[in-house]
C-alpha cells in the first residue's frame, strides 16, 4: 500500500513539473518538494476517506437497524427526511439526497467548494447505502432504538466530520445562521430540532417526538464525544522555523487571518543561546481543521501546534470569508 501510494506521489509530481524548463539541480529540488507535497495530500485523503467510509456505514446501520422500520425519526436534515418518509413512502435515500442539497449549496459560500464536493459524496452514499445495503433489524424495544438509533446516527455524522464532511446538511445552516445572527452554532441548532420535534409531535404523536428528541440528544452527545463539538472554534497556535510560509499559506491559500507573537526557545543545549521565534496563531472551525493539518505538514512536519476550544468569536476573517 504504501509503495502503491508513493508510486503515485511521484506521478503526481512529474505531472505538476511537466512543461518546466528549470536547472537541473533546481529541478531536483522541485521534483523532491513536489513528491512530499502529493504523498502528505494522499495519506491525508485516505484518511479523510475511511473517516467518511466508516460515517456512512454507521449512520445507515443506526437508520435502517433502528429508526427507519420503526418509524422513528431524529434531528436536522436526517429527521426531516424521515419524517417526510413516514408520511409519504417515498425512499429515504432519495430524500436524503434533495433535503440536504440546498443545504450543501450554501456550504459552498459558508465553508468551500472542497467540502462541499465531500459532503455531497458522502450524503450520495448514505444514500445509497440505505437504499441497497439490507441492515438486519436489531430490535423494536422503544428506549433501546431512541438510545441505539442516536448512537449510531451520532457516530456516523461525527466520523464523516473527521473526514471534513457532514452527513446532515443543518450544520452548515446553523454556521451560516450564527454568522448573520451572532448566535452559537449549538443555540442555531436547537431552534432548528424544535421546530421538526414539534412537526414530529402534530404529524406523528407526542410519544414519537419526545423518543426523538431522545434519540437527538443522544446523537448530539456522541457527535461531541467523537470530534468534541462542530459549534466550537479551535485556536491554533502553530511554533514552527517556517513560520513565514506558514503565514503565507494561512492568509493567500487558505483565506484566515492570523496574529503572530514574537517568542524565544525555552531550552537550549549545552548553554547555547536562545534563540528568537515568530509564533503563529490563528482560529479555524472544526470542519476546516483536517484542511489546516495537511498544509501544514506539507510545510513543516515536525511544527509543534497547540489547538484550544474556543467559544464564539467576533468579527475577522473566519466570520466573513469561506475557506478557498
Amino acid at each position: 500500500m504504501n509503495s502503491l501510494l508513493q508510486n503515485i506521489a511521484v506521478w503526481r509530481a512529474k505531472q505538476r513539473l511537466k512543461g518546466k524548463k528549470d536547472p537541473k539541480k533546481l529541478r531536483k529540488r522541485l521534483l523532491v518538494k513536489e513528491i512530499r507535497t502529493a504523498q502528505v495530500e494522499l495519506v491525508h485523503a485516505v484518511k479523510e476517506i475511511l473517516f467518511i467510509a466508516i460515517g456512512v456505514a454507521a449512520a445507515g446501520f443506526g437508520l435502517k437497524g433502528f429508526l427507519l422500520p420503526n418509524q422513528f425519526i431524529d434531528g436536522g436534515a436526517t429527521g426531516v427526511s424521515l419524517l417526510i418518509q413516514v408520511k409519504s413512502n417515498i425512499s429515504l435515500g432519495i430524500l436524503l439526497i434533495m433535503v440536504n442539497l440546498p443545504f450543501l449549496i450554501l456550504g459552498t459560500r459558508t465553508i468551500g467548494k472542497a467540502f462541499a464536493l465531500r459532503s455531497i459524496l458522502a450524503i450520495t452514499a448514505l444514500a445509497i447505502v440505505v437504499h441497497f445495503v439490507p441492515y438486519p433489524i436489531i430490535t423494536d424495544d422503544k428506549l433501546l432504538i431512541a438510545v441505539f438509533g442516536g448512537f449510531f446516527l451520532g457516530l456516523g455524522i461525527g466520523m464523516a466530520m473527521r473526514g471534513g464532511s457532514v452527513i446532515d446538511g443543518t450544520e452548515v445552516l446553523a454556521i451560516y445562521l450564527s454568522r448573520k445572527w451572532h448566535l452559537t452554532i449549538g443555540d442555531v441548532l436547537l431552534l432548528i430540532n424544535i421546530v421538526i420535534f414539534s412537526a414530529g409531535a402534530y404529524l406523528l404523536s407526542i410519544e414519537i417526538a419526545l423518543y426523538a428528541i431522545l434519540t437527538y440528544l443522544v446523537a448530539a452527545k456522541t457527535v461531541n464525544y467523537v470530534v468534541d463539538g462542530v459549534e466550537e472554534y479551535i485556536g491554533v497556535t502553530i511554533i514552527s522555523p517556517k513560520n513565514e510560509e506558514i503565514r503565507v499559506m494561512l492568509t493567500e491559500k487558505m483565506g484566515r487571518a492570523c496574529t503572530i507573537f514574537q517568542g524565544r526557545q525555552g531550552y537550549s543545549k549545552n548553554g547555547d543561546q536562545r534563540k528568537d521565534t515568530e509564533i503563529v496563531y490563528t482560529v479555524m472551525t472544526r470542519l476546516e481543521l483536517a484542511k489546516l493539518s495537511t498544509e501544514i505538514d506539507k510545510i513543516d512536519k515536525n511544527a509543534f501546534i497547540v489547538m484550544g476550544v474556543v467559544k464564539d468569536i467576533q468579527g475577522g476573517m473566519i466570520k466573513k470569508k469561506p475557506m478557498k
